[in-house]
């Protein structure tokens, strides 16, 4: 049976694996929407490929380049933020929510309030408006499935067994590229060498966020949300091999892990599979050429980030949104060369240290949160 497919964020890396798996699996799927921020050749591109009804750009500057390379094909095109919501409520089978940061936020909400399937790989998603969100998930009896190795990891192993079994979920972290850089080198740590992952192919922004382990801090909040088994049953270990994407510890003593390659179609084959599986190409495990795994406490001295998502998600309320907005914006400085690597997790310190504005109880009162928190951050950095 052929199932519908929109991708918000068709163009990045997560929407090139996604289509990757589509591309090989053509009979199985239509593809209603695709959308990307402003890369315009490779959407019109993608658009034509596979047919799609309708390509969005996120920057509406970007829409009369994009209705030029789509003229004639059919395909409708169309530009800006209320655009992105409107594809999203086209209805798909199945949306790819994969628009990095808080812009990824109103298209997510607005493929929930369908009701439909949405496979969820915008962490901001749920980090900033993880309890409206969820609401809105229960509300409109729509189903999420974590496209986040991690996450995904924990939703496998949580097959069969029930949340109130569980005894302890862990979340495992490479530690990035600067696993074992002293303080004096990290303070000295240039944006090149912060994106190059040594196991994962990635954005420029969740590669820093992996450096700064403010990736694995945003993923500890998503585990929250989707996993509601209590802060004190979540846990992360550094596992610098990047095979055992997750575990879940049940009370009978046994913990169950999810193994694979570092290669995101995996996570991905499981969410567009599901609830059954597919045949993927990627490259299966070969433990005796592994030869051993390690695993490691994090260093919150060094890498004070997953320390600061814990102390926000146990604040509640506004917290994790301003965790992610001041971290959007001190991220953004450091690659484009205005602030040190260190500074990154000092300015998202300093934002939670600030009077925190009431609990958001809608979209809009996060937009707002996150739009504050932004403009404060920045002022922090003092090029506002």
């Amino acid at each position: 049976m052929t199932r519908t497919l929109s991708l918000l964020g068709a163009t990045g890396s997560i929407g090139a694996s996604t289509l990757d798996l589509v591309r090989r699996n053509r009979g199985e799927w239509r593809v209603v929407a695709l959308t990307a921020n402003c890369n315009v050749a490779d959407l019109a591109a993608l658009a034509k490929e596979f047919a799609a009804e309708i390509a969005v750009v996120g920057d509406e500057a970007c829409l009369p380049e994009l209705r030029e390379a789509l003229s004639s094909s059919g395909i409708e095109a169309a530009g800006g933020a209320q655009a992105l919501c409107e594809a999203a409520a086209r209805g798909a089978d199945l949306t790819v929510a994969a628009i990095v940061g808080c812009a990824g936020l109103a298209p997510t909400m607005a493929a929930v309030e369908q009701g439909g399937t949405i496979a969820l790989a915008n962490k901001e998603a749920l980090v900033a408006a993880g309890d409206v969100l969820m609401a809105a998930v229960e509300r409109h009896g729509a189903t999420l499935l974590p496209t986040d190795s991690e996450h995904n990891a924990i939703f496998q192993c949580l097959q069969g067994g029930k949340l109130d079994q569980v005894e302890k979920i862990t979340l495992t972290a490479s530690g990035g590229p600067f696993r074992e850089w002293s303080a004096e080198q990290l303070a000295q740590a240039t944006p090149a060498q912060a994106v190059k992952h040594p196991n994962w192919s990635m954005g420029a922004k969740i590669s820093v966020d992996s450096a700064t382990m403010m990736n694995k801090g945003l993923e500890f909040i998503e585990a929250w949300h989707l996993f509601p088994v209590g802060l004190d049953r979540l846990g992360i270990v550094v596992h610098p091999q990047s095979v055992i994407h997750s575990m879940v510890e049940y009370r009978d003593g046994s913990t169950l892990a999810q193994l694979g390659p570092s290669d995101m179609r995996v996570p991905i084959a499981s969410c567009l599979a599901w609830p059954e599986r597919m045949e993927t190409p990627c490259e299966r495990l070969d433990l005796p050429k592994l030869g051993q795994l390690t695993f490691f406490e994090p260093d919150e001295a060094r890498f004070p980030a997953t320390r600061l998502a814990r102390e926000a998600a146990h604040a509640g309320g506004a917290a994790p949104a301003v965790l992610n907005a001041a971290n959007e914006v001190a991220v953004a400085a450091f690659l484009a060369g205005k602030i040190g690597f260190t500074r990154i997790a000092l300015t998202v310190e300093e934002s939670l240290s600030r009077s925190l504005p009431p609990a958001p109880a809608t979209l809009e009162e996060v937009l707002a949160v996150d739009s504050e928190a932004r403009v404060k951050a920045a002022q922090l950095l003092e090029f506002a």
